[in-house]
C-alpha cells in the first residue's frame, strides 16, 4: 500500500528532484513533500586534467546528467511501476566556483576550468589586496581577471559567466540566475543588499579598464536570488536536454541553482547562526554561520553566504578522501588476490574500524593526501606522500589512521584562525562519504576539531537531497515559512542524529599528530618541487 500511495503522489507530480554535479558522482534523488527519499539515481565522471587545467567536457556533462536521471526515473518505474513524467519542482546544484565564459551565441570560450584549479595566484592576491576582503583562486572572478592578466584572446568575447549550476538552470530555463550562496562563490555579496557588492564591482570595472573586457563585471554575472525566489520553470527544449525520451513534461518551476556548500547546510539544517557543517569527499570543507562578522582578513577562510544571504565563514581544503580511496581500493586488490571477496561498504568499514584500535598519534607515521594544490598551506601542486621513521610503530592500524588523520590535517589549520576570531559552534554536522562508515569519520573529526561531530540518518542522501529540500521550499514557499522554519518544521522535527565527542586520549593523540604534520611540510614542499 505505501508504494501505491507514493507511485500516486508521484503521477500527481507532488514530488521534488534535486540533481547535483559532485566532483566525481552526478546524484539525484526523489523526495516527497516531507523530504522522504522515494528514489535515486546517479553516474560516476571524472575530470581530466588538460592544457594545464582540470576540466569536464560540456558533453559530458550533458552526457552525465542526462544519464543520472534516466537511472532515476528507472528507479521510479521499477519501484512504483509508473512512470516520471512530472514533478512538483526541480533544483540543481553543482560544486561551486570555477569559470564558463560564454559569447553571445551561447558558445563556451575555453574548457570549463574547475574549482580543483590553482592558476589564479596572482589574481586572486591582487583581488583581494584591492577589496580588502579574501578572494580565493577558486572563485570565478579570480579565474576571469587571472584570464585578463594572461592576455587570453577569449576575454573580449565573453557575453556572461557561469557556473556549472547556473549553466545548467539556464540551459533547463532560459534564466540567467544563481541561488545567493552559489553567486557568492563568484563574486563577494553584499550582506545588507544580498547583491553583488557595488563598491568592489566597481572597483573591479575601474581595476580592468582599457583590457579587453568589454563590459562592466554586474553584466556578466548571473542575477543572485535568495532561496524560495522564483527561478523560471523548465521550458520544452530544457525538458529535452533533461530526458531525451520526451517523457518528462516541460512546466514545472526551478528553484535558484545553489553550490554544493549551499545544498550541503541546507541537507544538515545549518542556516542558523552558531551552526555550522562539514562537507567531506573529494574536497573538504567547514562552513560556520557567523554571529557577527571576522574582525580581519585571513586569506585561509572564505566569506560566502547562507542560501538565504546569512554571511558564512568556509574553510575549503582541496583534498579530502581521494588518498584513502586510492590506498583502500590497493588493499582491495590484495585481498581479492588473496581468494576474499568483501563488498566495497564491506572493506570501507574493515578499514576505517581498524583506525579506531591504533595508537592515538599514529604511531610516529605521517600522510599528506595532497592530490592537488592547497592554498591553505601555500602549495599551488599537490603530491600524495607518505613518510615514517624507521623506529615508527609501522602497522595497518596506525597506516589507516594516520591516512584518515590527513583528510582532516589542513581543515584543522583554518577552524583554528575561527576560534582565535571568537567563533562559537554549538555542534558541528557532518555529511558526505568520509562519515559514511558509522562513527568513524565522526571521532576523527572530532578529535582533530575538538568540537561535537553529529551525522543526521538522512547525511549518506548529502547535496541532491539539499537541492530538493529547497526545490520543495520553493513551491511551498507561499505558506510563508523562512527557510529556517520551513526545515525545522517540515523536515528536521524528527530526523534522528547521533553525536560524538571525541575522548581526551584521541584528542591529545590527534595534536602529537598535527605537531608531527606541521613540521613535515617542508618534506612535501621537496616533493612538489621535484615532482610537478
Amino acid at each position: 500500500m505505501a508504494n501505491q500511495a507514493e507511485g500516486k503522489l508521484i503521477a500527481e507530480g507532488a514530488t521534488y528532484l534535486g540533481i547535483e554535479m559532485g566532483s566525481t558522482r552526478i546524484k539525484a534523488v526523489l523526495t516527497d513533500g516531507s523530504g522522504n527519499v522515494l528514489a535515486s539515481g546517479g553516474c560516476d565522471w571524472e575530470n581530466k586534467f588538460e592544457n594545464g587545467f582540470w576540466t569536464y567536457s560540456l558533453d559530458g556533462i550533458w552526457e552525465g546528467l542526462r544519464e543520472c536521471y534516466r537511472q532515476l526515473a528507472q528507479d521510479v518505474t521499477d519501484r512504483y511501476g509508473v512512470k516520471l513524467e512530472t514533478l512538483g519542482a526541480i533544483g540543481v546544484s553543482g560544486m561551486m566556483h570555477g569559470y564558463m565564459p560564454f559569447d553571445k551565441y551561447d558558445k563556451l570560450l575555453v574548457p570549463f576550468r574547475t574549482w580543483r584549479n590553482t592558476t589564479t595566484a596572482e589574481a586572486a592576491e591582487k583581488l583581494t589586496n584591492l577589496f580588502a576582503f579574501n578572494v580565493p583562486q577558486r572563485w570565478s572572478v579570480a579565474h576571469l581577471y587571472q584570464a585578463i592578466l594572461n592576455g587570453e584572446p577569449h576575454v573580449g568575447e565573453i557575453e556572461y559567466l557561469m557556473t556549472i549550476a547556473s549553466y545548467i538552470h539556464y540551459r533547463l530555463t532560459g534564466e540567467r540566475v544563481a541561488g545567493i550562496g552559489e553567486a557568492s562563490g563568484m563574486f563577494p555579496i553584499d550582506s545588507d543588499t544580498r547583491r553583488y557588492d557595488a563598491v568592489m564591482l566597481r572597483k573591479f570595472d575601474k581595476l580592468v579598464a582599457g583590457s579587453e573586457l568589454k563590459r562592466p563585471l554586474a553584466s556578466l554575472l548571473p542575477n543572485v536570488l535568495p532561496a524560495g525566489s522564483y527561478a523560471g520553470s523548465l521550458t520544452a527544449q530544457g525538458a529535452m536536454l533533461l530526458d531525451p525520451t520526451g517523457t518528462l513534461r516541460p512546466g514545472m518551476l526551478l528553484c535558484p541553482p545553489e553550490g554544493d556548500a549551499g545544498t550541503g547546510m541546507v541537507a544538515t539544517n545549518s542556516i542558523a547562526a552558531r551552526t555550522g557543517n562539514v562537507s567531506a569527499g573529494t574536497s573538504i570543507f567547514l562552513m560556520a554561520v557567523l554571529e557577527k562578522p571576522l574582525r580581519g582578513l585571513h586569506m585561509e577562510v572564505d566569506i560566502v553566504t547562507t542560501p538565504t544571504g546569512r554571511p558564512v565563514a568556509m574553510v575549503h581544503c582541496n583534498t579530502c578522501t581521494s588518498e584513502i580511496d586510492a590506498w583502500i581500493k590497493l588493499f582491495g586488490e590484495v585481498i581479492s588476490a588473496a581468494g576474499v571477496k568483501l563488498s566495497k561498504s564491506e572493506l570501507y568499514s574493515l578499514m576505517y574500524h581498524l583506525a579506531m584500535d591504533s595508537d592515538p598519534d599514529c604511531g610516529g607515521l605521517l600522510a599528506y593526501n595532497y592530490h592537488a594544490g592547497e592554498p591553505i598551506t601555500g602549495f599551488e601542486a599537490g603530491v600524495p606522500l607518505f613518510v615514517r621513521r624507521p623506529d615508527a610503530m609501522f602497522n595497518l592500524k596506525n597506516f589507516i589512521h594516520a591516512q584518515l588523520n590527513s583528510v582532516v590535517a589542513t581543515l584543522r589549520f583554518g577552524m583554528d584562525i575561527l576560534k582565535a576570531e571568537g567563533v562559537v559552534l554549538d555542534n558541528l554536522m557532518g555529511h558526505g562519504g568520509f562519515f559514511k562508515v558509522a562513527s568513524v569519520g565522526q571521532r576523527i573529526m572530532s578529535a582533530a576539531l575538538e568540537i561535537p561531530v553529529s551525522v543526521m540518518s538522512t547525511a549518506g542522501e548529502g547535496g541532491p537531497w539539499g537541492m530538493a529540500l529547497l526545490a520543495a521550499y520553493r513551491k511551498n514557499k507561499a505558506k510563508g515559512e523562512s527557510l529556517d522554519e520551513y526545515l525545522d518544521k517540515e523536515i528536521f522535527c524528527s530526523s534522528p542524529s547521533q553525536t560524538i565527542m571525541a575522548e581526551r586520549d584521541a584528542i591529545d593523540g590527534f595534536e602529537v599528530f598535527l605537531d608531527k604534520y606541521k613540521k613535515g611540510l617542508p618534506i612535501l614542499r621537496k616533493a612538489v618541487d621535484t615532482l610537478t
